[in-house]
């Protein structure tokens, strides 16, 4: 499931965020939203399609709910060895599917990929979910938007140069495939309950030969994310569709996230960094 948050509040919905924004500017202003810089979506595009995959884990790890029990290096291993793992399914996949597109994957694996028009009974944005036992939504309210975002001749040059050399145009890259894809790799999990992502767990507590341990749901997104670009055949991360995909229904509230990656792009920096700084102090 594809739901977006915006953590410069933590853990509140994309949706409410919007509905703040939305009071406000119909004259019921909201004291406590934060100001935000509107910047045009091919900024957006431009800056978040070059930014590596192994740059994201410090945004990913935003939205785990168990985020406190780690620190910056757990978080960067277990985010590389998620990655890892959703782009050794889609290896195997490309490798059993290999002239199908991610919709016809889907299909041959057995599963419905329906397109209504927007979720029932959900207060919250969804742009893509998977319903048992075998149906995956892709919804048309979010959808539209982005394809109207993808006429813009710029926002296409953009990602037509993040593209592997097997995508030969933007029309390739189709804005569904890859919410397919996601829910694709979660229905993989579902189906093989020792996949990585699944069987990893954390020590929770411990109590004589007691133990309660606990699988970390971020680590499914993450190779969910993973899996998506590689069987997309795309060179970013499909966690940039957060804030695109948003910006459909909220300048305001995509841009917000847009500075929350801004902001954990640079944490990533200075982790890198200071992990250099100290490998070199060893070797020295």
């Amino acid at each position: 499931m594809i739901v977006v948050t915006c953590s410069k509040e933590p853990g509140l919905k994309i949706q409410k965020y919007i509905q703040r924004i939305g009071n406000s500017l119909a004259g019921k202003p909201d004291l406590n939203l934060p100001e935000i810089r509107i910047r045009q979506p091919e900024i957006l595009v431009k800056n978040l399609v070059q930014m590596p995959e192994s740059a994201w884990w410090k945004y990913a790890f935003s939205r785990e709910p168990m985020n406190g029990r780690f620190d910056d290096s757990m978080r960067y291993e277990l985010y590389e060895k998620a990655c890892e793992c959703g782009r050794n399914e889609a290896d195997r996949i490309l490798k059993k599917y290999p002239k199908l597109s991610v919709e016809e994957i889907a299909r041959q694996m057995g599963l419905n990929v329906l397109y209504p028009d927007i979720p029932q009974a959900s207060s919250r944005i969804l742009f893509a979910d998977f319903a048992e036992p075998a149906t995956i939504r892709i919804y048309q309210d979010g959808l539209s938007k982005g394809h109207a975002l993808m006429e813009n001749p710029l926002i296409q040059s953009y990602f037509r140069t993040q593209m592997d050399h097997e995508k030969q145009d933007i029309s390739d890259v189709r804005i569904e495939d890859i919410l397919i894809a996601h829910e694709l790799y979660h229905v993989i999990e579902m189906k093989n309950q020792k996949i990585w992502t699944q069987s990893y767990q954390i020590l929770l507590w411990k109590i004589g030969f007691i133990e309660n341990r606990s699988p970390v749901a971020v680590l499914s997104e993450i190779a969910a994310m993973a899996f998506a670009s590689r069987l997309n055949h795309l060179n970013f991360s499909a966690y940039m569709l957060d804030a695109f995909l948003v910006y459909g229904y909220s300048p305001k509230a995509a841009c917000a996230l847009y500075d929350e990656m801004q902001d954990s792009f640079e944490a990533d920096r200075m982790y890198k960094k200071n992990a250099l700084k100290l490998s070199r102090a060893v070797l020295f």
